[in-house]
């Protein structure tokens, strides 16, 4: 049995915030959502007593919502904090319901990952992700190595089994709201970016795509990495980020980007050589075509980006920070066109 205990965090994002998101580029918050003291200490394992909250195993297939049939307790257009129990540990996560939320209609769902040291309200704040017309849901990541929190598929992570964490929320998600069980997305930055990349992997016939920012591919996260479908993949990724080389880093198991999303595509099953799509001031983006069940997988490389969510709302890491693109509204595209088939 999972518990469910809501409170209430903060309003939604304003009507600017999503005009904002509509624009090619999103112009910059001057206020930084840095991680709280608070939202650590939250992410310290709260052990069960006995069987209570064990679940018997990931699931990876297409769920019904059966929250499509009763009225929602959660409130539309503001953010909440919620928990469920998952493998016998007290989890954490914030989730916002859009204003235009009606419980007869399925309605797409976004899953943001923040990186190591972050927090939930951290990754809310400078994506921007809740102005979407989408249930948005910011899990929080255990304590790992070092005190900070961190993902499954990282040396420093907290050992914890994230992926069944990630499926007991969709499960629990799925039986209170009306998801579209054929619009599940996934993003994260960093850490939580290479995590996103775990759940293609695990969660391959869950997860309809998978939207990477600066991510950190750890190898030993995607060791035998066999997807039972055609995943499609969106990345971005700052050719001089100081935290996650986009060259790779092989004593820390960190592949070069290019090629983990080259990967992918041979993953997917798509023609070898990608194409150039854009190629406009600091952007140009290569895309992987002929790939398996119209599938599709993309590469934005961002000239002089560093560690840092394009088209950021709020402070996301150190580096530049292009406004060229927003990477929300551009995967927010890419997600409306990649439905789970």
């Amino acid at each position: 049995m999972r518990t469910f205990t809501p409170k209430l965090l903060r309003v939604a994002a304003s009507a600017a915030l999503v005009a904002g998101l509509t624009a090619a580029a999103v112009t910059p918050a001057s206020a930084s959502a840095s991680a709280s003291a608070s939202a650590s200490a939250s992410a310290e394992p709260v052990q069960q007593a006995g069987p209570r909250g064990h679940q018997s195993g990931v699931v990876d297939h297409r769920v019904p919502s059966r929250g499509c049939r009763r009225p929602s307790t959660v409130e539309s257009g503001v953010s909440e904090q919620h928990t469920i129990v998952s493998g016998g540990v007290t989890r954490s996560y914030v989730l916002h319901l859009p204003a235009s939320y009606r419980p007869g209609r399925k309605t797409p769902l976004v899953m943001a990952f923040h990186g190591r040291k972050g927090s939930s309200e951290q990754i809310e704040g400078f994506s921007g992700i809740s102005a979407l017309d989408a249930i948005a849901v910011y899990p929080l990541g255990l304590i790992g190595e070092g005190g900070h929190t961190a993902w499954q598929g990282a040396p420093y992570a907290s050992g914890a089994d994230d992926v069944l964490f990630v499926s007991d929320l969709l499960n629990e998600l799925q039986g209170t709201l009306c998801v579209d069980p054929a619009r599940v997305f996934v993003t994260g930055k960093s850490n939580g970016a290479g995590f996103a990349g775990v759940l293609a992997c695990r969660l391959s016939r869950r997860i309809a795509a998978a939207a990477p920012v600066s991510g950190a591919f750890y190898q030993a996260g995607e060791q035998n990495c066999a997807p039972r479908r055609a995943v499609p993949i969106l990345d971005f990724h700052g050719t001089a980020d100081s935290i996650v080389d986009y060259l790779g880093e092989p004593e820390d198991g960190l592949p070069p980007v290019f090629d983990w999303t080259a990967a992918w595509a041979e993953r997917d099953g798509c023609d070898g050589t990608p194409q150039t799509i854009v190629a406009k001031d600091d952007i140009t983006a290569f895309q992987w075509t002929g790939c398996r069940a119209r599938s599709t997988v993309i590469h934005y490389r961002i000239e002089g980006g560093g560690h840092t969510w394009p088209g950021e709302l709020a402070d996301s890491g150190p580096g530049h920070v292009t406004q060229t693109i927003s990477a929300t509204a551009v995967m927010w595209d890419f997600f409306k066109a990649h439905p789970l088939r």
